[in-house]
């Protein structure tokens, strides 16, 4: 096989790049201002390469990925026209994963890295005499923010995340900016969704907010403004849609340390929203409840520890998303077609 140049322009989904001597890490965060992004770069969650792909257009008939090995199992995913063609299983100390029986005709695939982890890709190889590129890009850019319930931990491999079942299904370009405990409306992360090109964004608030107590009755709603109004700054008229958290039967009446049920974050999120429409008259900035997207029948089968989904939970969350929020947007915002 033929080894082919890393550059940027392969990688998709990350925020920031970081060269190492053994290869590129992608970040969810600008890396070189991590330590602005407190505890710890979220807590850790800002390195993982959840939702990060690499994007080409070849002829081969198989494709190898090197990268730094893992201290535990993970899964890449090969998707072509926007369908799930392999998933490959790497065990720890591994540090190579290949497709392979793609045919001779050329495509352009999508390789979604492991999700929930950190990753150093240290290489990337076609067939000998294959042809490739890194072809245009002119996929409506979707942007979207929350916790772990948007990281999607549980989800069967990196491409079913449900931020990932929404954009293959659209044809969406995807930047899944879920970080697990660590949604909790920080100034820096709002200035820097404001600074990413993005024809539509969404924001998945609350759920870390009422397990952290980080926030209040006091602080939660003009926490909430605050953050969509920086996003406004640089997206004066892109559609916004706010989502609240999804079911989780403990905790709907139970108030945290801070007195918040989570019946009462939702309130809370709503009136944010319904604040600034009014003052600013905004008809791109939606509001969900969550439980429409993930609701107590789900619940039942699928919410093993009462507040994630599980991987079928996921595929559920996908599909309801695009069902109940997307495509009613379609129709008001026909740039948000795939090819539009």
């Amino acid at each position: 096989m033929q080894a082919v140049q890393l550059t940027p322009e392969l990688f998709q989904g990350h925020i920031s790049l970081e060269t190492l001597n053994d290869g590129i890490k992608p970040w969810r965060v600008p890396h070189k201002r991590r330590w602005l992004f407190p505890p710890a770069v979220l807590n850790g969650k800002g390195e993982n390469a959840t939702g990060v792909r690499l994007r080409f257009e070849s002829d081969t008939s198989a494709v190898e990925v090197d990268f730094a090995p893992f201290d535990s199992n993970a899964i890449f995913d090969l998707v072509i026209d926007n369908e799930i063609v392999s998933s490959q299983k790497v065990e720890p100390g591994t540090s190579s994963v290949r497709f392979e029986g793609l045919g001779r005709e050329s495509k352009v695939m999508e390789i979604y890295l492991p999700h929930s982890k950190p990753i150093i890709v240290s290489g990337l190889k076609v067939d000998d005499g294959a042809s490739f590129s890194i072809p245009a890009d002119k996929r409506v850019r979707w942007v979207t923010y929350g916790s772990s319930i948007t990281e999607c931990a549980a989800a069967a491999s990196p491409a079913e995340t449900w931020p990932a079942i929404v954009a293959r299904r659209n044809g969406w370009h995807m930047t899944a900016l879920g970080y697990g405990g660590n949604c909790h409306l920080e100034p820096n992360v709002a200035r820097m969704i404001r600074d990413l090109p993005a024809d539509f964004i969404s924001l998945c608030l609350g759920i870390n907010v009422y397990g952290g107590s980080t926030l209040g009755p006091r602080t939660f709603r003009a926490a909430v403004i605050g953050l969509i109004e920086i996003i406004r700054e640089k997206h004066p008229e892109t559609p916004i849609a706010v989502m609240s958290p999804i079911i989780s039967p403990p905790r709907e009446e139970k108030p945290n340390a801070v007195g918040f049920t989570l019946q009462a974050i939702r309130n809370e999120v709503h009136e944010a929203v319904l604040a600034l429409q009014a003052t600013y008259g905004d008809k791109h900035l939606h509001y969900t409840d969550g439980r429409e997207v993930f609701g107590l029948a789900d619940a039942k089968d699928h919410l093993p520890d009462n507040l994630h989904p599980d991987a079928e939970g996921y595929r559920i969350m996908g599909r309801r998303f695009d069902e109940k929020i997307v495509q009613p947007l379609l129709g008001v915002y026909p740039a948000l077609r795939s090819g539009a």
